[in-house]
């Protein structure tokens, strides 16, 4: 009983934790008005590494340099992914946005196949073509993007690349070293952009803190801790068919506080990309139950 407590309370937390990812949409894109996206993301990931490395601080010492190299590798995915989604945000609604990014979930098996020669499953086939039908409902039905909606397609594939590195790297060195040498690459990337193109300067808008301390502490370190703690006690498929429910919250938080409205067509088009999102991970769960070995009496 006490093991299906703890999983219960680790699967309630992924979903609070995607409903803190699908929040951030809104934040940032009011926050986006005050700032530039260059200045919001290197203060948003200059404190998000100090609260990371300062909890991992001894496996960071402890390091190896080839744990360095896979670090700087998966924070330069994590880097396109995030310039891509952020200033996205800047011509896009958030709730574009989020349902956009999160079709990395579909994206990153057939990125699998193409890069690293993996087979490809007919649920992946079949989710790529709803998210496809998804994509087109979800421009009006005219298959034409604006700019922002383009960069946020781009960064479900940069996120994509990251996942599919993370699968790689996680198994070889020490996640928490990883995560912070990802976030200070993400954040040097950002300082040294705004530098380049006019400065850093700390904003001054109430709204602006707002959105850096929600997604600096909140979506991103805290969030991190929660996943890291809840994948203890559940699957690592369960928890990616939760963490699909991060753009329904993001649709959610813009429509209750963005003033966000989406066509008819839009909605139908947001629904099937839930449903391919959704539809690949359960999916795959069910697969992967039927695989497994029974248990010895």
């Amino acid at each position: 009983m006490n093991e299906l407590r703890r999983s219960l309370t680790a699967e309630l937390s992924l979903l609070a934790v995607a409903a803190l990812w699908g929040g951030s949409f809104v934040l940032v894109h009011d926050a986006l008005a005050q700032i530039s996206p260059l200045e919001f993301l290197a203060i948003r990931f200059t404190l998000a590494t100090l609260v990371v490395g300062f909890v991992f601080r001894r496996q960071l010492l402890r390091f190896s340099w080839a744990g360095w190299k896979a670090g700087l590798a998966m924070g330069a995915a994590l880097t396109a992914g995030f310039l891509l989604q952020t200033e996205g945000l800047r011509v896009t609604t958030a709730s574009n946005a989020g349902f956009i990014t999160g079709l990395f979930v579909v994206i990153t098996p057939l990125l699998g196949a193409l890069l690293l020669r993996s087979p490809v499953s007919w649920e992946a086939w079949v989710g790529a073509a709803l998210a496809a039908l998804g994509l087109y409902l979800l421009s009006g039905a005219s298959g034409d993007w604006n700019r922002g909606d383009l960069l946020e397609l781009g960064c479900a594939l940069a996120f994509a690349c990251h996942i599919l590195l993370t699968d790689r790297m996680v198994r070889r060195h020490p996640p928490g070293g990883l995560l912070v040498v990802q976030l200070g690459t993400l954040a040097l990337v950002a300082v040294a952009g705004s530098l380049a193109s006019g400065g850093l300067a700390l904003p001054r808008a109430p709204q602006v803190w707002v959105a850096l301390a929600y997604t600096s502490v909140l979506s991103t370190a805290g969030a991190f801790f929660v996943q890291t703690w809840a994948q203890l006690h559940t699957t690592p498929a369960r928890t990616a068919l939760i963490l699909t429910a991060e753009p329904v919250f993001a649709g959610l938080f813009a429509f209750a506080f963005g003033g966000e409205r989406l066509s008819p067509a839009g909605l139908v088009g947001a629904g099937l990309i839930v449903v391919a999102m959704a539809g690949v991970e359960l999916v795959r769960l069910r697969r992967e139950a039927r695989e497994a070995p029974p248990h010895s009496s």
